[in-house]
């Protein structure tokens, strides 16, 4: 059983408004798909690319972590799920192989995030399209998972290095919903006005993300137990789709077409 570290949600620990903001980007990736090979690149335990499935779509999920990989075998693999282990920089996929792909809160974990989307680029058909959702800079949490943020231009930007037709748009919630990341964003900065000396940012970072690790499900435990097990009633219908992106939109999705592949 994967543990939480901060670096994937997880059912029945993170709070319920995260674990919605990530199914509603799935949703969103769903509502865009047609027949073919889909590919879901830091795909954890599974529950989420399962739903990718259909009678006219295979699809294969990846993730570096064998546990995470072990994980959504044991869980989905009857029911035709295909996963793997590897790195996301250097998918060991076949060139072509795939019709779609989804890379969902991945991006941010890479500082070489081009190198990320040149294999995304690699493993479609020329006709494939890559999904990207990844936190909007400003309305993210401070994560020492988190390693490269990015505005909506900083994205374009990169995808164009490995797609010819690249749109960015954002996933946002309603008003009681965006309140409750507000809330919980001001629980996390009374926290961290605690390191008076910012030591968390001078120590290596090996460290910080240690600390954090073990930090975190005592945070969950005391300050947002009562946002987890879907007491709270947030669920994805909460969140939609827009092309109106500003530095509250909690989060970027980007669809990248006309794959170029590094010669």
């Amino acid at each position: 059983m994967s543990k939480l570290t901060g670096e994937r949600p997880l059912v029945g620990i993170t709070p319920d408004s995260l674990l919605a903001l990530h199914s509603a980007g799935y949703r969103a990736v769903r509502e865009r798909l047609g027949p073919g090979r889909m590919l879901d690149v830091g795909c954890g335990q599974g529950f989420e690319t399962v739903q990718f499935a259909g009678t006219d779509r295979s699809v294969t999920g990846v993730d570096y972590s064998f546990e995470a990989a072990a994980d959504a075998t044991a869980r989905y693999g009857p029911t035709g799920l295909r996963v793997a282990q590897c790195d996301a920089r250097r998918l060991s996929l076949g060139t072509g192989t795939f019709d779609w792909a989804c890379s969902s809160h991945l991006i941010e974990h890479f500082p070489d995030a081009e190198a990320h989307c040149s294999e995304l680029a690699r493993v479609l058909s020329p006709q494939g399209k890559a999904f990207v959702i990844t936190p909007n800079a400003p309305a993210d949490f401070e994560n020492p998972f988190h390693i490269r943020l990015f505005r909506r231009a900083e994205l374009v930007s990169v995808l164009e290095r490995s797609f010819d037709d690249v749109w960015v748009g954002g996933i946002d919630a309603v008003p009681h919903v965006k309140e409750d990341f507000r809330l919980r964003r001001e629980k996390a900065k009374k926290v961290l006005r605690l390191d008076v000396f910012d030591i968390r940012h001078k120590i290596p970072h090996s460290w910080y993300v240690g600390a954090y690790t073990r930090a975190l499900p005592i945070a969950y435990r005391f300050m947002a137990r009562s946002d987890t097990g879907g007491g709270t009633g947030i669920t994805d219908d909460d969140f939609f789709v827009t092309e109106d992106v500003d530095e509250t939109t909690l989060v970027l999705l980007a669809v990248a077409g006309k794959p170029r592949r590094s010669l």
